[in-house]
């Protein structure tokens, strides 16, 4: 017998088992346009909610799928879609990431080959330090104004806790670097540091222990950052910042307290970026040999050659050369 060729699917007793069709929607590369969104800044980010100020109304949002991977961090102006409204129990889409001015990274060790961003958008890059309690570790600080310098960020140093002990020592090592310092104690006057902040959007940086939530309460009256005691067992500090969060300063401007830090990968620096910070060095070392790591053990460094004919103050190369071993691979 012969199937005619336009069955009746009714009677067909095999129609009911051809494969469905597709019923997904064509592909098409057009996008949303979001660009007529309102615009707010991520300033903290606590078990995937995103919290954001859009001018001085705080809204939560999540990360909308069409962002795929495509991190989200603290700092980052973001466009905001759904709703906006900061009603309790509102929630808000990131739909874009505004292009960021700079990102501030590490990696777990030198040997790490994922970055980590930590801040976006950050001008300044502030390290807070003790002098005392916990004790000051300038390799760690070194470090630090590495992954700074690379992310092209000014450099702060606040030495806290100068009751305790003297800043000399410290304030001798950075003062070449153009680094500004500051040396604060309890109850000291913060009038000068408030000035180098404002209008600029700063990340501390530093150990636990060190002070940066104590010094963020100064700052900015009623934030009420949790504070502790350093470990009289390890000598370490505790934490008690346990994420990154951006916080406006009263006379403009942000601070982004971050958690504390007791190691500060730079694998993903590259050795070239830590002279090219240093706008007056740079220039002299495009005199040097191809190849040249600009260390002490040079031989035809041509920034050893410009501190023999007076033109480069020694005490400059020496605190340059600390800072570029500490951005070397261990």
């Amino acid at each position: 017998m012969i199937r005619p060729t336009n069955p009746d699917p009714f009677n067909d007793d095999h129609a009911g088992f051809d494969r469905p069709g597709r019923r997904s929607r064509p592909r098409t590369k057009e996008r949303p346009d979001y660009s007529d969104r309102p615009v707010g800044r991520v300033v903290t980010i606590d078990r995937g909610r995103y919290h954001c100020l859009v001018d001085e109304l705080a809204v939560t949002a999540t990360k909308a799928r069409l962002l795929g991977r495509k991190a989200v961090i603290v700092g980052d102006l973001v466009r905001l879609d759904a709703d906006v409204s900061g009603q309790p129990g509102s929630l808000a889409r990131i739909v874009q990431v505004l292009d960021r001015t700079t990102v501030l990274r590490r990696t777990a060790d030198d040997d790490d080959p994922f970055e980590r961003p930590i801040v976006a958008n950050a001008d300044q890059l502030v390290v807070v330090t003790s002098l005392a309690d916990p004790e000051p570790k300038v390799g760690m600080i070194d470090r630090v104004l590495v992954s700074g310098f690379d992310a092209g960020l000014e450099a702060v140093l606040c030495l806290t806790k100068s009751d305790l002990a003297r800043p000399d020592e410290l304030v001798a090592a950075y003062l070449p670097l153009d680094v500004s310092v500051f040396v604060l104690s309890p109850g000291c006057d913060l009038e000068p540091l408030s000035r180098r902040l404002t209008d600029h959007v700063s990340v501390l940086v530093g150990h636990s222990g060190v002070g940066k939530s104590t010094l963020v309460n100064a700052l900015i009256p009623g934030t009420d950052r949790a504070t502790a005691q350093v470990s009289q067992t390890t000598g370490r500090g505790r934490h008690t910042s346990t994420s990154a969060i951006a916080l406006p300063l009263p006379a403009g401007g942000w601070v982004i307290d971050t958690p504390g830090v007791r190691s500060f990968g730079l694998s993903h620096v590259r050795p070239d970026r830590v002279v090219a910070a240093f706008s007056d060095l740079a220039a002299i070392a495009q005199d040097c040999p191809r190849g040249c790591g600009h260390g002490a053990e040079e031989p035809e460094c041509a920034l050893d050659q410009a501190v023999r004919q007076g033109l480069l103050a020694p005490q400059r190369l020496a605190s340059f050369r600390r800072i570029e071993a500490a951005g070397r691979p261990r």
